[in-house]
């Protein structure tokens, strides 16, 4: 299922040899500054750019004797290189490459959510403009409130898409940082000038303060994002699989030629695309919980945090990945009911309409709460017997007094519910580079 929805571009950031080869473009890094330096002679850092490679294979065996997985990677590049290799790593400890190079891993990943999130946005304005006018029910404890358009509903996913967009970038903005200050950040083998012209090498900015490792709230920060852009998928999966139950049948997941929904029972359609992400949210939700866990490490650095972010790097992204992508097709080839919305409009005899004859009285000079009982007792009495609202008010001779036929007709019109809807939209989809 997996392989169906994330992106190769994203599989392969996080294969051994992409990591590997993250680590070395590190060290090449660090090289250079030093050959800028007058540290390494002009002639061995290019042996070293000449010769510098590595086997998986190889490292893994000599990992399984070394027990130490960078040791292993500079054995074998140093196998490579020759004699020149012992002016790679100089100075360095092992975080040095390993926050370095995440940071960079972390990065990469990240400008593909980006590029998903803007695609999917893409699909949700689509979507929002097809079905402005849609006119179906608004609910609020799951029960009919007033009408809305589903229109209105994707424009406010989208609205919140933007606010994700944003916390992404900012979050790129902070993960974007390396170090190279040594074992508990003083720099004492290697200068704040090398560190400096290494990230700008690789295009990151040196952390302003570091121990061995680079803070672990900037990663907290990129994990805490993730997690709230899979909230989001959560919260539209959640309302599609309410819009898709057979009492509602609004809106569903596309059923393609030849799928199953049932192994029992043929005539099942089910939302299992939307659920899928309702389950995947709460790993990407636990993995942040494990990012900010990994704050909090003994003195000036210990390993506990290594483990964790092996496997919530990948997971995360690829989850996320995957995630935006299974959403974006659910959303472009979602089926929307608008009769079986019209239908359910109607269902509660025109209650929906209760708070503007509400309204109307109290314009009218009657007191809130005296209004609200006259018309409560008429909605209460379509609950009970299942009469059109509109003929009960029409027979209330109290409303009456009020309220003409011509009034009351005025109000049980759906356009009184859709006047602003442009407005709304010229907000969201007209001025939505600035944040709410």
């Amino acid at each position: 299922m997996i392989e169906r929805y994330t992106r190769p571009e994203m599989d392969r950031i996080w294969e051994a040899e992409n990591r590997y080869a993250k680590w070395l473009e590190v060290e090449i890094a660090a090289c250079e500054a030093m050959a800028e330096e007058g540290l390494i002679p002009e002639d061995a850092l290019e042996n070293i750019k000449k010769g510098a490679g590595f086997s998986v294979e190889r490292i893994l065996e000599i990992e399984e004797e070394t027990k130490h997985d960078i040791i292993a990677f500079l054995t074998n590049v140093a196998e490579n290189v020759g004699p020149d290799s012992r002016y790679i790593h100089l100075g360095l400890t092992s975080s040095d490459i390993l926050d370095t190079s995440f940071a960079l891993l972390l990065k990469e990943a990240m400008g593909l959510i980006i590029q998903d999130v803007e695609r999917f946005m893409d699909i949700l304005k689509h979507k929002a403009q097809e079905h402005k006018y849609t006119v179906m029910i608004g609910r609020s404890h799951g029960i009919h409130a007033e009408p809305i358009t589903f229109g209105l509903k994707l424009a406010v996913w989208y609205s919140e898409m933007l606010r994700n967009l944003q916390r992404l970038k900012d979050a790129l903005q902070v993960i974007s940082y390396g170090k190279l200050s040594g074992a508990v950040g003083t720099f004492a083998n290697v200068s704040p000038r090398i560190e400096l012209l290494a990230c700008e090498k690789l295009g990151l900015k040196p952390a302003q303060i570091s121990t061995q490792i680079v803070q672990r709230d900037r990663h907290a920060h990129y994990f805490s994002t993730l997690a709230i852009l899979a909230g989001t998928l959560e919260k539209i999966a959640v309302e599609i699989r309410h819009l898709q139950r057979t009492e509602v049948l609004e809106a569903e997941e596309a059923f393609s030629k030849g799928q199953k929904g049932s192994s029992a029972m043929p005539h099942k359609k089910n939302p299992i695309g939307c659920e899928n992400i309702s389950g995947l949210a709460r790993l990407v939700r636990s993995n942040s919980l494990a990012a900010m866990e990994n704050m909090a490490l003994w003195h000036e650095r210990d390993i506990s945090h290594s483990s964790v972010e092996r496997v919530i790097g990948p997971d995360s992204t690829i989850l996320v990945d995957f995630m935006l992508n299974r959403m974006t097709r659910i959303i472009r080839d979602l089926v929307v009911h608008p009769e079986r919305m019209s239908e359910n409009l109607k269902k509660t005899k025109g209650l929906i309409f209760s708070q503007q004859i509400l309204v109307k009285l109290a314009e009218k000079g009657i007191d809130r709460q005296e209004a609200y009982v006259m018309v409560q007792r008429n909605a209460m009495r379509v609950w009970e017997s299942g009469q059109e609202f509109k003929q009960l008010i029409m027979e209330d001779d109290e409303i009456g007094a009020y309220l003409s036929n011509k009034e009351i007709d005025d109000v049980f019109d759906l356009d009184y519910h859709l006047k602003y809807v442009d407005e709304i939209y010229e907000r969201v989809f007209e001025v939505d580079t600035a944040l709410p």
